[in-house]
């Protein structure tokens, strides 16, 4: 393709071409030519219309879509040179399809303006990024549902303020991410459905007096239908912010999974092995394994929050309709978008890859006193007493176990009786881990019965 510099797209009215800081700021070349698949569909389907409607010749239109499969297969091939003078990808495309089919090129702008065209791209781009999120959020469920099944009914210590609280199951904890990826999900797929409406055709800002097929354009590119408003259809990027603001909830769940495993994999828990697939050494210390991925996974949550806030930054101001500060708003998803897929696909692997030490994670369930609620609820349930008086008996017993360096299975009967003389022997069958979680059968709890239940649930759901 031909570097052209001059006849400037914005015709007659300008004197001379912007000088080169202008053109720097003005150029969005370097980063919209992400869009180019999206723009030549659009313009594909325009064309189509634009014959059918009569408002262009059918040879001409013809002429314009089998141009503009040329255009699409030089750029995919890296044989496209791109022109800063001209701006974005939309003149960078129409000038190449000038060179290849000549004046016919110029009938292809009938009845749209870049503003328009600029939406539908945008909307296309980020539908894809919506799909493509799907896609990593189910292969990543089922990841985690693969996990739960396996270790339905292993024990593991649940925490509340990064301190032992009560046993649960290692299925259990694993689901819980499920339920959260699931509402990602659910924010995914509700996005994609609320933004699918198509601005091509809305023109500059008014629509047009061409007699255009809207519905025609929305059908072609897989819309539901236009946007109802012109004003609106150009100067709308909640699309955008929807997809941010869905990201960066996701990219939050993953950082808190990310957390876990940076501590479950240190030699301190030695909860989970992570694979070598994602870990990396030291420079200087041999025995190093690093949890580099679910680092970096934890990092990238600053990138994506950020993108949110700056495109919000963008819109918070602008009246309507189309203002050049719109164009500030692909980089920020366009980063976004690269890093949350790359940390869905991560975190993925890691999941398939990980593995949990049982042995490990048993042996820390009955650590810190993680039975202590099973006793006050059997104090409550067998001898009739007060939850808070239950508490508190259960507090004394915690003390004399802590007092001689012990789990509260350990303290004799007697012992137990000096504290309170109606306990029984019948207390311990609530004491250990594994009667503890078995004993959580309340729908959503850890029980081994109820994780299960719930892997089916989301088996069915997932496919």
């Amino acid at each position: 393709m031909t570097d052209t510099t001059s006849n400037q797209m914005w015709g007659g009215r300008f004197a001379a071409g912007p000088d080169a800081i202008m053109e720097a700021i003005n150029a969005s070349i370097t980063f919209d030519k992400r869009m180019a698949a999206q723009d030549i569909a659009g313009s594909r389907a325009h064309a189509a219309m634009l014959a059918a409607t009569g408002i262009v010749s059918d040879s001409d239109a013809e002429a314009m879509r089998e141009g503009l499969i040329t255009v699409l297969s030089e750029i995919e091939g890296g044989d496209f040179t791109f022109s800063a003078a001209l701006e974005d990808i939309h003149m960078n495309v129409e000038a190449r399809l000038k060179e290849i089919v000549g004046p016919a090129a110029g009938r292809l702008h009938t009845g749209r303006s870049r503003n328009d065209q600029v939406a539908t791209d945008f909307r296309l781009w980020v539908r894809d990024q919506l799909d493509a999120a799907d896609g990593a959020l189910v292969a990543l469920m089922r990841a985690l549902v693969a996990q739960a099944e396996a270790g339905a009914d292993w024990v593991m210590p649940g925490f509340t303020h990064l301190q032992t609280a009560q046993p649960v199951t290692w299925g259990h904890h694993m689901m819980a991410y499920v339920e959260m990826f699931g509402r990602d999900l659910s924010r995914v797929r509700d996005a994609r459905a609320r933004m699918n409406e198509c601005p091509l055709g809305a023109a500059a800002l008014a629509g047009t007096s061409f007699p255009i097929d809207r519905e025609m354009t929305a059908q072609a590119l897989g819309f539901d239908r236009p946007c109802a408003n012109s004003l609106d259809a150009v100067s709308d990027r909640d699309f955008a912010l929807e997809f941010l603001g869905t990201a960066s909830i996701c990219a939050m769940h993953l950082s808190r999974f990310a957390e876990e495993l940076v501590i479950w994999s240190s030699a301190q828990f030695r909860f989970v092995a992570l694979s070598d697939r994602f870990s990396t050494g030291s420079s200087i210390m041999p025995q190093k394994k690093n949890p580099d991925a679910a680092e970096l996974i934890r990092a990238k949550v600053g990138r994506i929050f950020g993108a949110n806030v700056a495109l919000m930054m963008v819109m918070k101001g602008l009246p309507l309709a189309y203002s050049k500060d719109m164009q500030e708003d692909k980089e920020q998803v366009f980063d976004a978008a690269d890093n949350l897929m790359l940390a869905l696909a991560a975190m993925e692997g890691m999941v398939r890859d990980m593995a949990a030490q049982k042995a490990n994670l048993e042996a820390a369930a009955g650590s810190g006193f993680s039975t202590a609620t099973d006793l006050a609820d059997w104090l409550v349930r067998v001898l009739d007493m007060p939850f808070r008086e239950a508490h508190h008996v259960t507090g004394s017993l915690v003390a004399r176990a802590e007092a001689k360096g012990c789990d509260l299975p350990d303290l004799s009967l007697d012992e137990m009786q000096q504290v309170h003389g109606e306990i029984d022997a019948s207390v311990y069958d609530v004491l250990g881990v594994h009667n503890s979680v078995a004993s959580r059968t309340s729908y959503g709890g850890t029980a081994p019965e109820q994780v299960r239940a719930q892997v089916a649930r989301w088996k069915e759901r997932l496919g």
